[in-house]
Parts: C-alpha cells; structure tokens; sequence
C-alpha cells in the first residue's frame, strides 16, 4: 500500500482523469477517512486548515478535497506554503486545479512533500495507445490495435464515454480474449447519443422526470449500468459546476459549450440555465449526497438502482 502523503495536487483539464486520479488517492487513505470537499472559489483558508487540523469525529484521517483550486492557490500562495512547511498530521490536503506551473515554489513545495498527479488528455493520435492500457488496467481487457483504433475514431477524445464503452465491451467478451474490431462496430456506433448520455442531457436541460424514466429504461436494458452510474453523474456535475463557474466569469456559451465538450453545442445555453437554478449551494449538496450514493452501493446498503434514482430526484428543479 501507498504510504499517505499530506498534500496533493491533481492538475489538468480533463474531468475524468482528475476523478480516476482522486479515487487513487482515496483506496490508498485508511478506511475509516472522513472526506471533505470544498470549493476553491468559496472556500476560506481558516476553515480549510481548520478541517485538517481537526480530528473526525468518528476518530479517523481526513481527506480535504478542494476543488476548482486554481484560484484558492492564487489567493492564498503564501500561507499554503507556510502551511506545507509543517502540515498536519491529522489530514491530508488534495488540490484540484487545472494548471499549476513547475517553476513556482508552491509546485516544487507540494512535489517535495506530497505528490503532483498529472491529468492531460492524450491527443487524438495517443488515443487508441490509451485505449489499449486503460482497457486492460481499469477492466481487464485486452483491446487489439485496430479495435482501439475504431474506438478513437467513433468516440473521439471523450474519456469518460470511452471509459463507459470499453466497460460494456468487457462483459462481452471471454476472459482472455482479445476485443476485435468487428465486435465493436455493431455495439458503438453513435455510441454519442447512448443511452446515460441522453440521461445527463435530460438533467443538463432540466427535465428530471424524464431523466429517472431514461434510468430506468438503461438499468432494464443493461443491468450493469448500476455499477457505472456514479461515474456518469460525477462526470455530470462536475461539468455543471464548472459551467455555472465559468458563467460568473461571463463567458459565453459557445466557449462553455466547446471547452467542457457540451454537444450539441446549443445545449450549453440548456445548462446553464439549470445550474442557474440549482446555485452553488445545491451543486455542493449533490456532489455530497453522490459519495453518499456511492459508499451505499459499495457497502450493500439498499438497491443501487433505486439509490440512483433518488439521487436524480434531489436535482429537481
């Protein structure tokens, strides 16, 4: 096992990766760790430092997640680092940001101390090498090179749906077996327009009702989506959180829509409307209330089916 370090940063653009990363984090924490997040753009250093100074209060480690921290190190930089010059002993502090420059002193403080997990997407001709190894590490499957070719072309850069669709294939091919390129043409095609993906649209455009009711036609259909619907929704509301950011920032929708890869591109002005009205303060609670989720699937705790669906209720707007 990994030993515990004080400090981390994961940094980098893409969503999927920095949760692959935070989850990283999280198996290696004991397993008693209490998990705080927080918003870097809210947030107060006190009460951040407060958090990992301070005992759970079941007795255990805690694990301070701030997200979005780009502008939380900008504001703060000095204290940070006087902070990483004697760190508690208590917690760990994680830091999600989109970029954090080597040359700056807070980067080589939290690469000393702790560990600095890089998240950049692979380019398009990367693609199908990512393919091949994530296959095999996340699901155990052994991906051919002209099948991982056909899946970066019909998915594109999009690691969370390729994530999704290589889970898909794993349970569809034998143990060992090598995925071939003919087994995925008939399954992926306009694999933009599945079924969860349509799911987090109806939530994107704020219909809730019809996004439980597309949950529930996905779970008939494909049993397995139960175990991959924490993934979708985190993927989800990070998007929704870095829109309703980057709105206050007052950039316009066509930007949004290209930098969190919104498609169709129209939708993002759909978004943006429903994150308007869930706010910031309700996007934190469903971010709290999807761990929550998560840790009762895992723990056997009710059924997961209707765990989710419930969850997608509270989004109601």
């Amino acid at each position: 096992m990994k030993s515990i370090k004080p400090v981390y940063a994961i940094v980098g653009s893409d969503v999927f990766l920095q949760l692959e990363a935070l989850r990283d984090v999280v198996r290696a924490m004991p397993n008693d760790v209490q998990r705080v997040d927080v918003d870097g753009d809210s947030t107060q250093l006190a009460d951040t430092l407060d958090e990992l100074r301070s005992f759970s209060m079941f007795g255990g480690y805690k694990l301070v997640v701030v997200r979005s921290a780009d502008a939380f190190i900008s504001k703060y930089r000095e204290q940070l680092e006087d902070y990483l010059d004697k760190p508690s002993e208590a917690g760990t502090l994680l830091l999600r940001c989109d970029s954090l420059p080597k040359n700056q002193r807070i980067y080589k403080a939290i690469d000393k101390l702790g560990e600095v997990i890089a998240c950049e997407p692979p380019k398009q001709p990367q693609l199908a090498g990512w393919i091949i190894t994530h296959a095999k590490r996340a699901h155990d499957l052994i991906v051919g090179g002209e099948a991982a070719g056909v899946l970066a072309d019909l998915i594109g850069p999009d690691l969370g749906r390729l994530d999704n669709e290589i889970a898909k294939l794993a349970l569809q091919v034998e143990p060992g077996a090598t995925l071939v390129a003919d087994q995925i043409t008939s399954t992926v095609a306009f694999q933009r327009e599945q079924e969860m993906w349509n799911m987090t649209d109806a939530l994107t455009t704020g219909q809730t009702a019809q996004a439980v009711q597309r949950w529930r036609q996905l779970v008939a259909s494909d049993p397995s989506s139960e175990f991959r619907a924490v993934t979708w929704l985190a993927l989800w509301l990070e998007k929704a959180t870095r829109a309703l950011a980057m709105q206050k920032m007052r950039i316009n929708a066509f930007t949004i829509a290209k930098e969190l890869k919104i498609w169709p591109a129209h939708n993002a002005e759909k978004l943006l409307a429903t994150v308007e009205r869930l706010g910031d303060a309700k996007l934190r609670d469903a971010v709290d209330r999807l761990v929550a989720v998560d840790r009762k699937n895992k723990s056997g705790l009710g059924d997961p089916t209707t765990n989710v669906e419930q969850f997608l209720l509270t989004l109601a707007v």
